[in-house]
């Protein structure tokens, strides 16, 4: 009779360490008059989560586009698939991101072409709170459809261009200075051109190695200005002798720059810079090619809807395929505005202009040109786009040349 007492007294006892109104007195909310609980039955604790941490956080989209294209009187509608895959991971010292992206385009009339390939890859360490180490790697394959905006009109089949290369860096702090140091290598190689009359040309004359090294000097002036001091090294090597010059094109390059930046929280940020390039070749007969270089960029951005940026860059580099002379020269200046009226309508405009001169023969050429472009959210994960570009050009090989571009689509993202 005793063993009983215990066993029955036993649950009592131990309701007794359960806090009040949780069922196990007379307090219980379901016995008090008008009072219904939040919570009726006592909720049960969740499934215990699985330990899975991905490495690499996963972003992806589909674009599918189709694209009307009159240049010149001629037309031409081209269908496009653009998939995207990005990967991403943030450490407590370190980042990674890699990025890929594929362009495969069917035109009115014709097969299926991939005509770009795109893969980045970016890193980041921390050695310490001054020291920031950096690395990347690129790697491109694209090409041009014949009767597109800046492809001559006696080309039936534009090459194939291969590019690669990986960088490195190293950016270190002193106080108010900071110091970076930054190398490079770039391989290019073309591929065959065809033109109308089923002329070929072979473009391995073109295929070059480039190195390329920087260093940069920092000073804050005050929490939102500082003056900077930037030098380089440069050297191209091509594989062959130029089949118009008959000598290797081979080249030194050096360049000096100084300028300024501000910044101002994450309402705007602007840069200017001004300086000279020395590109020396080393065949004597072509001589040196001196440059003033003009860079500046601009972003503003006032609140969460509207974003200006603007930007003037200046590019000193080897020709390419299509001309005959040594250097290639550009200034070019771009400028876009956006505006988000709400959180499903966004709108989009843009405007570039460029001019290009080309060392060592008469050849120059110059253009410009606007868009205007619209994004519609169906949801979160679907968006329509349509966008209008106007492109006009002019070359002393190719004469004049207006083309107007729209082009409609949808994109899936995760």
């Amino acid at each position: 009779m005793a063993l009983g007492l215990v066993c029955l007294a036993a649950p009592a006892h131990a309701g007794s360490e359960l806090s009040p109104g949780d069922g196990s007195n007379a307090d219980n909310q379901r016995l008090l008059p008008d009072i219904y609980p939040a919570n009726p039955v006592p909720l049960e604790a969740g499934p215990t989560p699985e330990p899975y941490d991905p490495f690499f956080d996963v972003d992806w989209s589909v674009a599918l586009r189709g694209t009307y294209t009159d240049s010149d009187g001629e037309e031409r509608f081209d269908t496009r698939l653009v998939p995207n895959v990005t990967l991403s991971h943030t450490g407590s010292r370190s980042a990674i991101g890699i990025d890929g992206e594929a362009e495969l385009t069917l035109p009115d009339e014709g097969q299926v072409d991939v005509t770009a390939l795109r893969l980045n890859l970016s890193g980041s360490y921390a050695l310490d709170r001054e020291t920031l180490a950096t690395a990347g790697a690129n790697f491109s394959l694209t090409q041009d459809l014949p009767g597109m905006p800046g492809v001559a009109s006696n080309i039936a089949d534009s090459p194939v261009i291969t590019s690669g290369g990986v960088d490195l860096g190293v950016t270190r702090k002193f106080g108010r200075f900071n110091l970076g140091v930054t190398g490079a290598v770039q391989r290019t190689v073309y591929g065959e051109t065809s033109y109308v009359g089923g002329s070929i040309v072979d473009n391995a004359d073109r295929a070059v190695w480039a190195l390329d090294s920087g260093l940069r000097l920092g000073f804050q002036v005050t929490p939102i200005f500082e003056i900077f001091g930037r030098a380089g090294l440069g050297r191209d090597m091509f594989d062959r002798p130029s089949s118009v010059l008959l000598v290797k094109t081979d080249a030194s390059e050096a360049s000096i720059e100084a300028g300024v930046t501000g910044r101002w929280g994450s309402v705007w940020e602007a840069t200017a810079s001004t300086g000279l390039n020395l590109r020396r070749f080393d065949e004597a007969s072509l001589g040196e090619v001196v440059t003033h270089l003009y860079d500046a960029s601009v972003s503003f951005t006032p609140d969460d809807r509207w974003r200006f940026t603007g930007a003037l860059s200046t590019s000193v580099e080897p020709p390419g395929p299509t001309s005959a002379g040594t250097t290639a020269v550009r200034y070019a200046a771009n400028a876009e505005v956006a505006y988000a009226v709400n959180s499903w309508l966004a709108l989009r405009a843009m405007a570039d202009w460029s001019t290009t001169r080309y060392e060592g023969s008469p050849e120059s050429k110059s253009g410009n040109g606007y868009g205007l472009g619209v994004d519609y959210r169906l949801g979160p994960h679907t968006t329509l786009s349509a966008d209008y570009g106007f492109s006009h050009s002019d070359s002393t090989t190719e004469g004049v040349e207006d083309s107007h571009r729209i082009m409609v689509g949808v994109t899936v993202s995760r």
